[in-house]
């Protein structure tokens, strides 16, 4: 289990980073945290729904009421402020975790066929393009990830 103050900071920019891609509901994002994380990210609805609250309340995401169905649901989404904040906290991020890489503390995999190592963590999945000279993201948030050469494209796996 991660140390509560490990967490702290970790909670908010991941839920921004679950957001950034569509909305979702609280319990989902519950749900999506822990299954996404491998359990790493298991806060629970007590931590989440606080923290969704302060998000709002800081202008990073806004809620609405979905009373489509037989159960009505607040959906959250991410802001303009909310898109720039998850820009300046997956930069920190990227940071941290090339410091503490340069420690060797965290864990970096071959990009097979490629010719630089990349990082196996979350925020900072960006590896070159085989042939290319661009830099392109890789899908996902913490889970270990592995590239290979497929019919002369890269391609990603989670």
């Amino acid at each position: 289990m991660i140390e509560r103050e490990f967490l702290r900071g970790a909670g908010p920019v991941a839920v921004l980073k679950l957001l950034e891609r569509t909305e979702m509901y609280g319990y989902q994002i519950v749900e999506s945290l822990e299954r996404r994380t491998d359990g790493v990210l298991a806060l629970g609805q007590s931590t989440v729904y606080p923290m969704l609250y302060n998000l709002e309340a800081k202008g990073f995401i806004v809620a609405r009421w979905d009373e489509s169905t037989e159960r009505s649901r607040k959906y959250y989404r991410l802001t303009a402020n909310g898109k720039k904040r998850l820009a300046t906290d997956s930069a920190t991020w990227r940071r941290l975790i090339t410091a503490m890489d340069a420690l060797g503390l965290t864990r970096s995999i071959p990009a097979v066929g490629l010719t630089r190592w990349i990082p196996a963590v979350g925020l900072t999945r960006w590896i070159p393009a085989a042939g290319l000279t661009r830099w392109i993201p890789t899908a996902g948030l913490t889970r270990s990830i592995f590239a290979r050469i497929q019919c002369g494209h890269l391609k990603v796996c989670a």
